[in-house]
């Protein structure tokens, strides 16, 4: 039934500004709307609507990834950017946080400003 519709990506944020500034100004997005209740980015053709709310939940597990193509290179130029990539005990993480999954993908997680996980996949 959905199959050929487009998904649409959410995130939340207490400080739409601060949030319009990494979404933009760090990850590269292009802006597409903002309104006082949220900032909508496109995220190479699908819709992330990045959402004001009062408090911002941490589940513990990741709420958006990209794929990459050269995980080494976008970790590193967002790095140069100030973005600190997350380690995981016994994860066996390298110098930058990027973990070789027993399959050969390769994966890196790092925070926006609001504590949501996002991650990088390079898919082997």
């Amino acid at each position: 039934m959905l199959a050929a519709s487009d998904v649409i990506a959410f995130a939340s944020t207490t400080d739409l500004a601060r949030a319009r500034s990494f979404y933009e100004a760090t990850l590269g997005l292009p802006v597409v709307d903002e309104s006082a209740y949220a900032c909508v980015f496109d995220a190479h053709g699908t819709m992330l609507r990045v959402t004001a709310v009062a408090e911002v939940a941490h589940p513990g597990y990741t709420v958006l990834g990209w794929r990459v193509m050269d995980i080494s290179e976008i970790v590193a130029r967002l790095e140069s950017r100030g973005v600190a990539f997350a380690r995981y005990d016994g994860m066996g993480q390298d110098a930058h946080g990027v973990w070789t999954t027993p399959n050969g993908d390769r994966v890196a997680w790092f925070a926006d400003p609001d504590g949501n996980v996002l991650s990088l996949t390079q898919f082997r």
